[in-house]
């Protein structure tokens, strides 16, 4: 790994949080970015939620981050959108975190021939919506998705998310979506122009080899990997990529910073 860095990136869930929990170690890591002065952000492909209520969610868990430290995929592709079409009309499905993001860059919502179908996480996925998104697609509209996560954690087990979604609506249409969120790179990117620091000097702390590590390579950002959520020690010799850093936790970041 190269020398210290003023930058920071984490990724939120398995590395911050588990099942609602703060990993230990999450609180002390934190403390000391803001001792040190360091800039960083907080990154979650969860497109559901505002970044006040994430912000709210990890006080519940004991972790103090500001809602200008949280970058989500919705905050990224309301940025992209923005700058490939100003001031555009869009169909969402999704919720508050991503309507919201694209209200704020000066998006127009609505089902009459929009620029784009853009697809979000969202608890109540219907046919209803699915088959309009697949009309308006086939109509014109571009077609823009969150994240490519195809499963999301519940109490209950997984869950269909936004790449599962995504996957029907392209067989039905043949068209492939544009995904903004890890593992594409443009997250990290718009990530590091938000709190303007390089990717020579900015670290990426994730849990999960095919999304945290990849973006944060392809982005040209120093990578560890931390072994408190999806990707395990074994896994790793299957990637063609290898991490800067293997850690067990976020505790062991601490001295990092």
């Amino acid at each position: 790994m190269r020398g210290a860095a003023e930058s920071w990136l984490s990724d939120m869930d398995g590395v911050l949080v588990r099942e609602e929990h703060a990993v230990p170690g999450a609180a002390e890591f934190l403390a000391r970015l803001e001792e040190r002065g360091r800039k960083f952000l907080v990154l979650t492909n969860n497109s559901i939620f505002t970044p006040r209520d994430l912000s709210a969610r990890l006080a519940t868990s004991g972790l103090q981050v500001p809602e200008d430290a949280i970058w989500t995929s919705a905050l990224a592709t309301a940025t992209f959108l923005a700058d490939q079409l100003p001031h555009g009309t869009a169909h969402v499905i999704g919720e508050a975190g991503l309507t919201t993001a694209l209200h704020d860059v000066g998006y127009i919502l609505t089902d009459r021939n929009p620029d784009f179908v853009v697809l979000g996480e969202t608890r109540t996925y219907s046919f209803e919506a699915i088959t309009r998104a697949i009309r308006l697609i086939e109509g014109g509209a571009r077609f823009i998705a969150t994240n490519p996560d195809v499963t999301g954690p519940s109490e209950q087990g997984p869950l269909p998310a936004t790449g599962s979604v995504a996957a029907m609506i392209t067989k039905a249409t043949g068209r492939e979506p544009y995904f903004v969120g890890k593992p594409n790179p443009m997250m990290l990117r718009s990530a590091l122009n938000r709190i303007e620091a390089h990717s020579e000097s900015t670290i990426m702390v994730g849990d999960r080899m095919d999304t945290d590590v990849l973006a944060g390579i392809e982005a040209g950002l120093d990578t560890i990997l931390v072994l408190s959520g999806s990707t395990q020690r074994g896994d790793v010799e299957r990637f063609p990529w290898r991490p800067g850093r293997v850690l067990d936790s976020i505790a062991d970041v601490v001295d990092l910073v």
